[in-house]
């Protein structure tokens, strides 16, 4: 399906691959991994086109479609179901040649296209859309809604229902979960599995990867890794690979060391000089093995607080929501030091709301919020980009918060 054949890749003076190899065979679903920077979205845009490599090739079969997941959408007046049908570009030119055939009056060329309407299923295109809509936590009144009305992250949920949409043999997805709640990720998850093509898939999520994924490409060291298996099984085998490796580099350099030594005693003596440059030269051909190398582990503390509350927070009979309309009654919550608390359920259903009203924020529109004397909030909101001063660097931001 797809081969990447001795290929080197660099960007901003920076070696991104190294003459690496790869293989994907029809129908596997393969993740990559690997760190920032290293990589992995520019090797999408090799495969659609939009990079060139400095030395090595990608091959692809004759004919094949590829989709991919836009990171950006542009403000539009068009539907959220129109947009989403915009994915199927074989659908939409059908549906152009069909306009201007019915404007000349092209009786052979209409019974024509028609025929390839209906080979193409698009009587069914639009019942198909809003199915992925409804998949990825759209109601369906928010499929007539302008693709403008909607938040940055809800019209990232718009790119991906595109790249759904479009017929494809090889799907490219960059970090597809990073807008969705629990619900959405696993309706994509049975979607991505039952999928027939060929599926490329950049994510972070090792739950996601390990539910999805048949393989996973690794970027090392401006190498790729292909292994089978899903993230879990990934991390197995790179654990036994790393520890063969360590083994193996270090029986070599006991050998080096022995190697050196039995030059270092008798080169100068005449009766051995033969034996000590014929290893010599045993050291030169030896092919060195490198270390096993591990990233070094990122560490991060929350800094302890001096006092503590306790309770941290409270609610008794609260009433949360919006204006005048009421989304959370009989509110009754009591936050305890140490608590670790995860808020399910479906869009709409008030978590928002409810985070909202805990931190103060003008949602609580009944009852009593009390809160410990030491409290202090720290809080990372759902469309966290949109209030971002654009203008200002991330030490910048970081400053201001200190």
């Amino acid at each position: 399906m797809l081969t990447i054949t001795d290929l080197s890749l660099q960007r901003g003076g920076v070696w991104l691959l190294d003459s690496v190899n790869l293989t994907v065979q029809p129908g596997q679903r393969v993740a990559i991994i690997g760190a920032n920077g290293a990589g992995k979205s520019s090797l999408f845009q090799l495969l659609l086109g939009q990079l060139a490599p400095e030395q090595g090739s990608v091959a692809l079969p004759g004919g094949c479609r590829i989709a991919h997941m836009a990171q950006e959408v542009e403000a539009s007046q068009r539907s959220a179901r129109d947009f989403v049908l915009d994915g199927d570009t074989e659908l939409r030119q059908l549906e152009r040649q069909l306009a201007e055939a019915e404007t000349r009056g092209d009786d052979h060329a209409l019974a024509r296209i028609h025929g390839e309407l209906d080979v193409h299923e698009a009587w069914s295109a639009p019942r198909r859309a809003e199915a992925l809509l409804r998949g990825l936590g759209f109601t369906d009144a928010d499929a007539d809604r302008p693709v403008a009305s909607f938040s940055g992250g809800w019209r990232i949920r718009l790119n991906l229902a595109q790249a759904l949409m479009r017929p494809s043999d090889l799907l490219l997805l960059d970090e597809p979960t990073n807008h969705l709640d629990l619900d959405a990720c696993l309706w994509l998850e049975n979607w991505l599995r039952s999928y027939p093509g060929t599926l490329l898939f950049i994510s972070h999520d090792r739950d996601f990867m390990d539910r999805v994924a048949s393989h996973l490409v690794h970027f090392d060291h401006q190498k790729l890794m292909l292994y089978t298996g899903n993230y879990s099984a990934f991390e197995r085998q790179r654990s036994e690979r790393l520890a063969q490796q360590q083994a193996n580099f270090q029986r070599q350099q006991a050998r080096v060391a022995e190697i050196q030594r039995f030059i270092d005693r008798f080169k100068a003596k005449a009766t051995k000089a033969r034996q000590a440059q014929s290893r010599v030269k045993a050291l030169e051909r030896m092919e060195m093995i490198a270390p096993a190398h591990i990233d070094s582990p990122f560490h991060f503390e929350f800094p302890v607080a001096d006092k503590v509350s306790n309770p941290l927070m409270s609610i008794r009979n609260g009433a949360a929501g919006h204006g005048e309309k009421t989304i959370l009654s009989g509110i009754q919550a009591t936050l305890l030091p140490g608590s670790r608390i995860g808020l399910l359920g479906p869009n709409g259903a008030g978590k928002s709301t409810l985070i909202d009203a805990l931190r103060g924020a003008g949602t609580l529109l009944a009852g009593e919020r009390t809160c410990g004397e030491h409290l202090a909030i720290g809080y990372f909101a759902q469309h966290q980009l949109e209030a971002l001063d654009l203008d200002a660097s991330p030490f910048l931001h970081l400053q201001r918060l200190s």
